[in-house]
């Protein structure tokens, strides 16, 4: 398997975030990464490289103009409201809900933090930009390596993707990874893409970048959002929409689920992404649903994650995978590693 590591990540790193009305230490941070590599090495499954840049058109793919341009300069209009700003990270604070007008830029930098935001709880630092721009050249790279004959390709980066829409963040994410390499995967020849979202919170920028869609097929086994992040999307009700309407599936489940449920929902996933009959997959690696981690309620063990790569490897599709969630530092470099060498060894 070939890795796309992105040497940036821990430029950026919050240091605090909104959390159940207190403000706590991040548990997006940079440890995560760090712990992925060190497994890799360890495990010595496959050749870590550095990605090459692309273009900001290749990101206007997915993302807007407006809203990379605000990504790009906001760390320097935050401070340059006061210079005191430069040792503290930038949150929203106020958004266009309901009725309010999202349609105009505002002027004032707290306004537009919340037209492009979708929580509190993500914070903006001096390095936000830098490191999600590598992470989307990972992302790119990964796909295009897909496209040139690789069988499989894991991007390793942080800040995460899968939150993040075509013209907001959140979530712990900024530029959408995933949707990037399926979007570079089509616009290289691929008729068509499925993306598999397992990470254990719903992935809402995803779906709503993919939903009038048919080439993309979206399918995601996730915490119902009555009760677990995003909240507002994620029901099983969301099938897509004209073009798109059975594209998207969402599958899902209850908070304690036992690890027979989730491989129930994984099997109906691997089914309809067979179905689809796609060109490449593009997997939402996070396991943020092992029974350990400090966001989860769900049940996976250390074990489950090797069968979870031999089940996506019997797809027999050309499939990268995208770092997402798992915030149990101690146990998330074998987690995801034991997915990545469950595919492997299953080939």
């Amino acid at each position: 398997m070939l890795t796309f590591y992105n040497e940036l990540h821990a430029q950026h790193q919050g240091r605090h975030e909104m959390f159940r009305g207190e403000l706590v230490p991040c548990f997006e941070k940079p440890a995560r990464a760090d712990a992925v590599l060190a497994e890799l090495g360890r495990r010595g499954l496959g050749r870590i490289v550095t990605p090459h840049g692309v273009p900001l058109m290749s990101l206007e793919r997915i993302h807007t103009p407006r809203y990379l341009h605000f990504l790009r300069n906001a760390w320097s209009e935050w401070v340059a409201l006061d210079p005191a700003n430069a040792k503290k990270d930038a949150f929203p604070s106020v958004w266009p809900v309901r009725t309010l007008r999202s349609d105009i830029e505002p002027d004032n930098f707290a306004a537009r933090m919340g037209l492009y935001s979708m929580d509190s709880g993500t914070p903006l630092t001096a390095g936000t930009w830098t490191a999600a721009k590598t992470g989307a050249d990972c992302a790119v790279n990964a796909a295009h390596a897909l496209r040139l004959g690789e069988r499989s390709t894991f991007v390793l980066s942080r800040p995460p993707g899968h939150h993040a829409g075509k013209d907001f963040f959140g979530g712990y994410c900024f530029l959408n990874n995933a949707a990037l390499a399926a979007q570079h995967l089509l616009d290289d020849g691929a008729r068509k893409v499925a993306i598999l979202d397992i990470d254990y919170h719903h992935g809402n920028g995803t779906q709503s970048i993919f939903y009038q869609r048919e080439d993309v097929l979206f399918v995601s086994i996730h915490a119902d959002p009555r009760g677990e992040y995003p909240f507002y999307l994620g029901h099983a009700d969301e099938r897509g929409e004209g073009a798109g309407m059975g594209f998207n599936l969402n599958l899902p489940l209850a908070a304690g689920s036992s690890t027979q449920a989730w491989f129930t929902a994984l099997e109906t996933a691997c089914i309809r992404v067979g179905g689809f009959a796609p060109d490449a997959l593009v997997v939402s690696l996070g396991v943020d649903t092992f029974a350990g981690d400090p966001l989860s309620k769900f049940s996976l063990q250390t074990a489950d994650y090797l069968k979870i790569g031999e089940r996506l490897a019997w797809l027999n599709v050309p499939t990268a995978f995208i770092f997402e969630g798992g915030y149990a530092v101690k146990e998330l470099g074998v987690n995801v590693v034991n997915v990545l060498e469950g595919f492997e060894t299953a080939l």
